[in-house]
C-alpha cells in the first residue's frame, strides 16, 4: 500500500491511496465467498457456480462495491498513520481505479488541523461572578423539594384546570379523514407541559371527565411529517382522568421527612451551604469559559468546513447516546418535539465551532508553556476511568491502546492549559 499527500486550501488535504492488485484480488474473492449463495445461474446450483461462470455472465464489476468496501477502512486507517497528517475530520471517499489485477486506487479528502496565529492568554480580565445566594434562591429550591414531594390527588368533582395531570383517548382528523399515528388512548398529559402542538393542551381546560372535546389546532410548517406540515386538524378528545399536585405544609414535619435535619431552619441552612457551593463551582466554571473565550477571540484561525461537520456530527451522536440512556431513540424524539437531523445538525453547529476554537487555543497553550501530563496526572485519570467502569485500575490499563493513552495525555495537558490561564487571568 502506498499514499500520495496534495495540499489543498483551507487546510484541506487529499490523500491519493494504493493498494495492490494482489489485495484488490483477496477482497474480490472474499466477496464472491460472501455472495456466491446469492446467485443464480441456469444449471448450477446455488452456491457451485464457480467465480469464473459469474464474472463472465455478469462482469467482474459484479464484486467491486463489496471489495472496495472491504479494503477501504483498513487502507485509509494504514494511510493516516504512514502520512502522518493531523487529521481532524472525517473522510470523502472517492473510487478512481478498481480494476481486476491492477491496483485498487481511491481518494480521501481531509481536513487537517489548521494553523493558529494565538492571541493574549496571560493576565486577560474578565467579569467576576456574583456567589451570593438570595433569600429567593432558597425559597426557589425549597419550592421545588415541595413539587418533587407533592401527592397526585384524584379530581373528580371539577373540569380540567392548567397543571393538571390528565389521562385521554384522541383521534386526529384532516380534511374529515383520521391521519396515521394521529391517535393514542390511555394517553398522560399534564396541562401546560407543552409536549404537545402548540394550541393543543390549552383548548382541553375546561373539559369533564367522559367529555369529548373538539380540539383545533394546526401543524408547524416544519413538522416532521411530511404530509402533515401546516395542515389543519380537528383532534376528538375524552378526558378520563384528572390528578392534581398537593403541596407538603412547609414545617418541621416537611423538613425532617425530606432531609437529616428535625427543623425546617437548619434544613434552610443546609440548602443555603450547598447553594453556595454550588455557586462556587457554577462561577469557576463561568470563568474558564469567559477566559477561554477571551483568548479564541484575540486568536486567528479558520476552521475547515469538513472539521466542523465532523463536530456536529460527534455532538448529535453524543445526544443520542445521552436521550438512550433514558430509553428514548433519536428518531423517536424526533417524532415528539418534530425536530429534523438536520435541524439538530444545524443548531448545534455554533456550540461546534465554539467548541473545536477552544480546543485549539487551548492546545496552543500546551505547546508554548511546554505544558504535559505527569505520570501522577495519568495514574489519577485511570483510577477516575476505572470508577466509572468499576474494574481494577492495572484492568483498565492493559485494555487501553496506545492511542488512547496519547490522547489521555493531550486531554489532560489541554485540562492544565485551562487551569493556567484562569489562574493567570484578572478579574474586574
Amino acid at each position: 500500500m502506498s499514499v500520495q499527500v496534495e495540499k489543498l486550501e483551507k487546510s484541506m488535504a487529499k490523500l491519493t491511496i494504493e493498494v495492490s492488485a494482489e489485495e484488490l484480488e483477496k477482497a474480490l474473492q472474499n466477496a464472491f465467498l460472501k455472495n456466491k449463495n446469492k446467485i443464480s445461474v441456469p444449471g448450477f446450483r446455488k452456491g457451485k457456480v464457480p467465480r469464473q461462470m459469474i464474472e463472465k455472465m455478469y462482469g467482474p464489476e459484479i464484486f467491486y462495491e463489496d471489495a472496495a468496501n472491504e479494503l477501504i477502512p483498513d487502507a485509509y486507517e494504514k494511510a493516516v498513520e504512514e502520512c502522518g497528517e493531523d487529521i481532524v475530520s472525517s473522510p470523502t471517499i472517492d473510487v478512481t481505479q478498481i480494476k481486476k489485477g491492477e491496483p485498487f486506487i481511491f481518494t480521501a479528502e481531509v481536513a487537517l488541523k489548521p494553523p493558529v496565529k494565538l492571541g493574549k492568554y496571560k493576565g486577560v480580565k474578565v467579569e467576576k461572578a456574583d456567589t451570593e445566594v438570595t433569600e429567593e434562591e432558597v425559597d426557589a429550591k425549597i419550592d421545588q423539594e415541595r413539587e418533587n414531594n407533592a401527592r397526585n390527588i384524584e379530581v373528580t368533582d371539577r373540569a380540567v384546570k392548567d397543571g393538571d395531570m390528565t389521562v385521554l383517548d384522541f383521534e386526529g382528523f384532516v380534511d374529515g379523514t383520521a391521519f396515521e399515528g394521529g391517535k393514542g388512548e390511555n394517553y398522560p398529559l399534564t396541562i401546560g407541559s407543552g409536549a404537545f402542538i402548540p394550541g393543543f393542551e390549552e383548548q382541553l381546560v375546561g373539559a369533564q371527565i367522559g367529555e369529548e372535546v373538539e380540539v383545533n389546532v394546526t401543524f408547524p410548517e416544519d413538522y416532521q411529517a411530511e404530509e402533515l406540515k401546516g395542515k389543519a386538524a380537528v383532534f376528538k378528545c375524552t378526558i378520563k382522568e384528572i390528578k392534581e399536585k398537593e403541596l407538603p405544609e412547609l414545617d418541621d414535619e416537611f423538613a425532617s421527612e425530606v432531609s437529616e435535619f428535625d427543623t425546617l431552619e437548619e434544613y434552610k441552612a443546609d440548602i443555603r451551604a450547598k447553594l453556595t457551593e454550588e455557586k462556587a463551582k457554577e462561577a469557576k466554571d463561568a470563568k474558564e469559559a469567559a477566559v477561554i473565550e477571551a483568548i479564541v477571540n484575540d486568536s486567528e484561525m479558520e476552521i475547515p468546513e469538513a472539521m466542523l461537520a465532523t463536530q456536529q456530527r460527534q455532538m448529535v451522536d453524543e445526544f443520542a447516546q445521552r436521550i438512550q440512556m433514558q430509553g428514548l431513540s433519536l428518531d423517536q424524539y424526533f417524532q415528539f418535539t418534530g425536530s429534523t437531523y438536520d435541524k439538530m445538525f444545524e443548531q448545534v453547529k455554533p456550540q461546534a465551532e465554539k467548541r473545536i476554537k477552544s480546543r485549539l487555543v487551548l492546545e496552543e497553550i500546551v505547546k508554548a508553556e511546554k505544558i504535559e501530563a505527569s505520570e501522577e496526572d495519568y495514574e489519577e485519570e485511570l483510577k477516575v476511568m476505572a470508577e466509572a467502569y468499576q474494574m481494577e485500575v492495572d484492568k483498565v490499563k492493559e485494555m487501553l491502546p496506545e492511542k488512547s493513552v496519547s490522547q489521555i495525555k493531550a486531554d489532560i495537558a489541554v485540562r492544565k492549559a485551562a487551569e493556567f490561564a484562569v489562574e493567570n487571568a484578572k478579574e474586574k
